[in-house]
C-alpha cells in the first residue's frame, strides 16, 4: 500500500482486470485484479457511450481520475490492477462523497 498507481492503457489489459473481482456502487463499478506480484498498483479508467457524448464521458473520467489522484491512491493494494466504469451520476455527486465511495469500494474485500 502506498506506492502511486501506475495507468493502464492497453486494452488488453482492461480486459484481463474483467475476470477479477466486480465491486458495484452507485458511482461507479470497481473491477480488482491480484497480479501477485508486489509491483505498484495500476489503474485504468472507462466511461461507455451510454453515459452521454464525448465530452459528458470525459468530464466523469476527469472526477474519477481527480478522486482517485487525492484520495483513494493511498487505498490501493499493490500488485492489483483496478478498473473503475464511471457511471453519469459521478457528475451530480459532490466531490467529497465520491471521493469516500472511491474509497470504501477498493477498499472492499470479500
Amino acid at each position: 500500500m502506498g506506492q502511486a498507481p501506475k495507468r493502464l492503457l492497453k486494452r488488453t489489459d482492461f480486459l484481463t482486470v474483467r475476470r477479477g473481482e466486480k465491486r458495484r456502487g452507485r458511482f461507479f463499478l470497481v473491477e480488482v485484479l491480484n497480479r501477485g506480484d508486489r509491483e505498484a498498483p495500476r489503474v485504468g479508467f472507462t466511461v461507455t457511450k451510454k453515459v452521454g457524448n464525448a465530452v459528458v464521458r470525459n468530464r466523469v473520467r476527469r472526477r474519477l481520475k481527480e478522486a482517485v489522484r487525492t484520495y483513494a491512491a493511498a487505498d490501493m493494494e499493490s500488485g492489483h490492477d483496478y478498473v473503475i466504469v464511471g457511471r453519469e451520476d459521478v457528475l451530480a455527486a459532490p466531490f467529497g462523497e465520491l471521493k469516500a465511495e472511491l474509497s470504501r469500494r477498493i477498499h472492499a474485500k470479500r
